[in-house]
């Protein structure tokens, strides 16, 4: 059965060289894309793409820095799979938008990823929603907290306010590091 699929033998160097040429490509692609950064919960990772600058450096100046970082707040934390599968299922829809040079200029968060969001207020700040002194000084907080997000009144938490790529203009962010491997600049200048 595996004879099927094997070459002839004047075929196995040029099918050998295309395969690896696609491997490496791969790899390249992989490398470039900072692909293992994804699987960490780095903050800075957000900054691989440029357009996440300003909910970075706005993140970076909130009181949830000290706390949480982005996938606390932007992934699903019910179970392990359910994280990486969000994970990667956003980061392949990220990628493509980037690839295709098809970023908005202003960010809104999906469906989703709102969902996410949502969940993880709660699970985060779940006694506050039923401190009674909250409930005292919030006019109806409890038909608030039911029938909307938090963020219809937090608005400005944790990323202030971030309308566009040119809301943060002088926001310090970590810079992407050059992918050319100290090796090959080495080897490059002799």
């Amino acid at each position: 059965m595996l004879k099927n699929y094997l070459p002839p033998p004047k075929w196995k160097l040029p099918v050998t060289i295309v395969l690896a040429v696609f491997t490496g490509l791969g790899l390249l692609t992989i490398y470039l894309s900072k692909a293992h950064s994804y699987l960490s919960d780095n903050p800075e990772t957000c900054t691989n793409c440029h357009i996440m600058a300003p909910q970075y450096a706005t993140w970076g100046h909130s009181s949830h820095r000290e706390w949480t970082n982005c996938n606390d707040c932007h992934v699903p934390h019910n179970n392990v799979l359910n994280k990486y599968y969000f994970k990667a299922k956003d980061g392949l829809r990220h990628a493509t938008v980037f690839t295709l040079r098809d970023e908005p200029q202003v960010i809104f968060i999906k469906e989703e990823g709102a969902d996410a969001v949502q969940k993880n207020c709660i699970r985060c700040h779940s006694k506050l929603l039923v401190d009674p002194k909250l409930e005292a000084t919030v006019e109806n907080h409890h038909f608030t907290r039911t029938n909307r997000r938090c963020w219809d009144c937090h608005r400005e938490v944790p990323h202030g306010r971030v309308n566009s790529l040119s809301s943060v203009p002088d926001a310090r962010v970590p810079l992407p590091q050059n992918p050319v491997p100290n090796w090959l600049k080495t080897n490059s200048k002799n």
